[in-house]
């Protein structure tokens, strides 16, 4: 027998016409290229969303297509993200930060119909245009006619304004319902071997995600909260802040290009944004620019940090100093992309502040809807006590089955259980930490060391701005830690000092064999170390005669 409820399926416009209809006033803000602020509401962007799609039918979009974007966080790029898949369309975000080899394989392994281009980007497209005329034909710069710029695009390519596509269009459009299994939009994931994968999102999919990432334990939103996503809107979803926001009402403050942090101290400051999401390096700047500036941040409460290791000196000093709660999540292009979030059960509300800060450390518990579990080499599945670490897996709605091209369920085990790359530990109370991605843990005699662990430990001594830890062979163990250190602005680097900070933090014999003293580190487009270029360059440093403890070298 069957529920008598009513069949509605779940629609991403659903969303945008939620947040018109009860928060029709609610703030949507962008900072623009040059500086200005750019205020609209809820209501807005879905009169323009509508106006959107018409402007997507005249470029000769249909059901399916994929419409690309290179664009920041910004209100036109909002429009996209509901017009495209509101119509039946795919919204294909593409980082720009990729090299154009990779940016012109995505576009063409989509097969993008139109792409929509901040004019930033101008000169990008102008390098890549010929090598993507076969399956682009229109690219439409995201800007008003008086920011146009001379593009010259290869042959059968137009070259279209959108606010002057905009100001011909109607508003007339309804939007359709169909299968709440319809694609929506494509990310491609960098976090993969050779060349990027496209991960297929679909409405349905992305509405229980924006459903499990509002609720209270994660960004807990509502109404009278404004976020701001650092998190670009080219990299998964910008967390589904975008779909979150609209769905519970709540302001949505984009900070565009700007990203330094005395441009993002001042956003957060005069928009009185509340909560903020995105990667460790960003917090580091915006933390060092807080302290040179003596500058204070009242309104905001907590910071969500992602896509890499928190460092414990970014959890105690923005608690300690500015009263903002730092909260790890932890995710993947493949789970849409938030997977857990670190907050607290009633086990964790006395914790002493020394044990909350490190208990801050960890990924977090895993959102209401999906599941996750740790195996051995033999897809045996681990005991949850906090020491022994496996394969991270996980399942569930709103993670991949396949990438894009790709046989169904292809990406999954026998079982259903997606293989994550990482390798973690999880505790009784459930919560999750990464030791290591199970390409950069380091196998010492048979042991593994946690590279992650070793990098946070040599981050809080004082004159470390950066740190990798890589694996470099060695004759006996097979394998061992190699330290490298990026110098504050200012400071000089002592190895044996660097190593002293270890101390009581781990096992003797997980120390570095060595400290490499380097005035920078290789990081990817999602602004990640890049491992595979330093195990590259560092893999046969110990070979070279640097061997043992006590050896650092510049």
């Amino acid at each position: 027998m069957l529920g008598l409820m009513q069949n509605q399926p779940m629609m991403i416009s659903s969303l945008l016409t939620h947040a018109a209809r009860h928060h029709a006033k609610g703030d949507v803000v962008s900072r623009l290229n040059d500086g200005t602020i750019h205020r609209t509401t809820w209501f807005e962007t879905e009169r323009r969303a509508r106006r959107l799609a018409r402007v997507l039918q005249t470029l000769g979009v249909a059901e399916s297509d994929r419409v690309g974007t290179l664009a920041w966080n910004d209100f036109r790029h909002l429009e996209v993200y509901y017009a495209a898949p509101g119509m039946g369309a795919i919204c294909h975000t593409i980082n720009p930060r990729l090299h154009p080899d990779d940016i012109t394989y995505i576009i063409n392994h989509a097969g993008d119909r139109v792409l929509f281009v901040d004019v930033s980007f101008a000169g990008l497209i102008r390098q890549i245009a010929p090598r993507i005329a076969e399956s682009v034909r229109a690219v439409v710069m995201m800007t008003d006619e008086a920011g146009m710029c001379e593009l010259a695009l290869a042959p059968g390519m137009r070259l279209r304004c959108y606010e002057v596509l905009m100001d011909a269009a109607d508003e007339d459009y309804a939007w359709p319902r169909f299968d709440e299994n319809t694609a929506s939009a494509l990310c491609y994931t960098s976090g993969t071997t050779g060349r990027p994968k496209g991960v297929l999102y679909s409405h349905r999919s992305t509405i229980l995600h924006a459903y499990a990432g509002a609720m209270p334990d994660v960004l807990g939103l509502r109404a009278i909260d404004r976020i701001l996503p650092v998190v670009p809107m080219f990299h998964v979803n910008a967390w589904g802040i975008p779909h979150s926001a609209a769905m519970t009402g709540a302001a949505l403050v984009m900070p565009g290009r700007h990203l330094d942090g005395a441009s993002l101290a001042a956003l957060l400051h005069e928009e009185r944004v509340t909560m903020t999401c995105g990667v460790p390096t960003v917090w580091l700047g915006l933390l060092q620019h807080l302290r040179s500036s003596g500058e204070k941040l009242p309104t905001v409460k907590r910071i969500m940090t992602g896509g890499s290791a928190t460092p414990p000196l970014l959890v105690e000093a923005f608690g300690a100093d500015y009263g903002i709660s730092v909260e790890q999540g932890w995710g993947m292009t493949e789970l849409s992309p938030v997977g857990t979030y670190n907050a607290p059960k009633p086990a964790q509300v006395g914790l002493s502040r020394q044990a909350a800060e490190r208990h801050a450390l960890k990924q977090g518990r895993i959102l209401s809807g999906i599941d996750m579990k740790i195996v051995d080499g033999d897809g045996k599945e681990l005991p949850w006590d906090g020491v022994a670490f496996g394969d991270l897996m996980v399942r569930g709605p709103w993670i991949a089955s396949a990438y894009y091209g790709d046989p169904p369920e292809s990406a999954l085990d026998a079982d259903g259980w997606f293989a994550t790359g990482d390798v973690a530990t999880i505790d009784p109370d459930g919560f999750m930490e990464i030791t290591d991605r199970s390409k950069d843990v380091i196998k010492s005699g048979g042991e593994w060391i946690s590279s992650i662990t070793l990098e946070n430990i040599a981050v809080s001594h004082p004159a470390v701005a950066e740190a990798a830890v890589v694996a470099a062979r060695h004759p006996k163990w097979d394998e061992r830690p190699l330290l490298l250190v990026v110098p504050r602005p200012g400071h000089t680097i002592d190895p044996a000092a660097v190593l002293k900070v270890y101390e009581g933090k781990v096992a003797k014999w997980w120390l570095p064999d060595a400290v490499v003293v380097v005035p920078e580190l290789p990081h990817t487009a999602t602004g990640k170390l890049l491992k595979t270029a330093l195990r590259t360059q560092y893999r046969d440093y110990l070979a070279r005669g640097a061997e043992g403890p006590d050896s650092t070298h510049d």
